[in-house]
Order: C-alpha cells, then sequence, then structure tokens
C-alpha cells in the first residue's frame, strides 16, 4: 500500500486499534508483567505497534489485514508471558474480526511465540524461525519486535539493557538471514528502510 492509503486505513480503524490495545494492556497487567523491571510491559506492546504504523505500508497487502496487523503487534507475547492459549487468542480476536481475520492474527501470535527450551538459542530454534517465515506478517512482526527492543537497550544504560545490546548485535546476521522469507508475497518481506534503521541502530 502506499504510505498515505496505509495512513487512511489505519485512521479508518483507529477505535478498533485503540480497544485492542488496552486489551493487551490488560492482559499483561493482570500477570503482572514488566519491561525493564520499570514500565508496563504494555510500553513494549506500544513501541512495536509504533513499529507497525510507521512501516506497516511495505509490506500490508489490503485493509482487510491492518486490524489482524495490529492485534499481532500488541498480542505478539501473550502466548508466551501472559497465560493465554492460541485458542484464548482466537477466541479474543474474533470479538473485531472475521473468522479469516481472527485466524490470521492468531497465526502470527502463535509464530512469534518462542519454543520450549532452557536457553535463548534452544527458545529461538530453527522450528521458531521456520514458523516465522511461513506466516503471513510474522517476520514484518518479529522485526518491529526487534527494533524496539534494540532501540531501547540502545537508549538506556543498566547492566541488562549493556548486555542485550552486545546479544542483538552479535545476533543481527543471524537475526535477519532467520526470518528473512523466500516468499514472493508482499506479506513476507522485510521492509529495508526498517532494516536499514535497525543495521543503523548497532
Amino acid at each position: 500500500m502506499k504510505v498515505d492509503e496505509f495512513s487512511k486505513a489505519v485512521s479508518n480503524h483507529a477505535v478498533v486499534i485503540a480497544v485492542i490495545r488496552e486489551t493487551a494492556h490488560a492482559v499483561h497487567a493482570h500477570v503482572n508483567q514488566m519491561y525493564d523491571k520499570q514500565h508496563p510491559y504494555g510500553f513494549h506492546l506500544d513501541m512495536v505497534a509504533d513499529g507497525v504504523s510507521r512501516f506497516g505500508y511495505a509490506v500490508c497487502l489490503q485493509e482487510e489485514d491492518i486490524i489482524p496487523l495490529f492485534f499481532g503487534a500488541y498480542f505478539h507475547d501473550s502466548i508466551e508471558d501472559a497465560r493465554l492459549t492460541y485458542n484464548d487468542v482466537m477466541h479474543i480476536a474474533k470479538q473485531w474480526m472475521s473468522d479469516e481475520q481472527a485466524l490470521m492474527a492468531a497465526e502470527m501470535v502463535y509464530a512469534l511465540t518462542n519454543e520450549k527450551g532452557r536457553t535463548r538459542a534452544e527458545r529461538a530454534n530453527d522450528k521458531y524461525y521456520q514458523g516465522i517465515r511461513d506466516t503471513p506478517y510474522a517476520p514484518f512482526l518479529k522485526l518491529a519486535d526487534r527494533l524496539a527492543n534494540f532501540s531501547y537497550s540502545n537508549t538506556h544504560s543498566n547492566d541488562s539493557n549493556y548486555h542485550m545490546r552486545q546479544v542483538y548485535r552479535a545476533e543481527l546476521p543471524h537475526f535477519l538471514e532467520a526470518i528473512r522469507s523466500g516468499h514472493s508475497d508482499i506479506r513476507f518481506s522485510l521492509p529495508e528502510e526498517m532494516v536499514k534503521e535497525l543495521e543503523g541502530s548497532y
């Protein structure tokens, strides 16, 4: 979509997107999840959704995908961190979407949910990245998630953020290769402008 078309379409659905945002914030607040031990987790969700707002035009195929795309941004950690099941996510999504849209949204969330594992490498293994590459919009959302996390770690100084900056730098080449899909469908693409912003942040 063109930038102005995407912006207009997002405005058309602003009320629903706002309700989805508040619902996702509440889901994470219910389990007392924090971001960097000082922010409500909604702080991070808003950063990921901001990436969708800024770069979504480059991957969005049609207006019908906008609500699922924002839902994916706001709920991407809900199975992994907020104790929701896949069926919970589907049930919540159907409040605002058709069955087809809800399925698309839930599949994004599921794709971004880490595997079971004792280490970072085990949780983000080959199966995990394959699921991302095979799911419409999941590569884009994962890139938005990483950009949000790295941007935060790069602008806030404590031992944890310093450590994660080093981790993200070391992972960057493998990370981009792992989420880059071979699909020609635009919904699987990574906006070059977004990739350059991430690379430039390092």
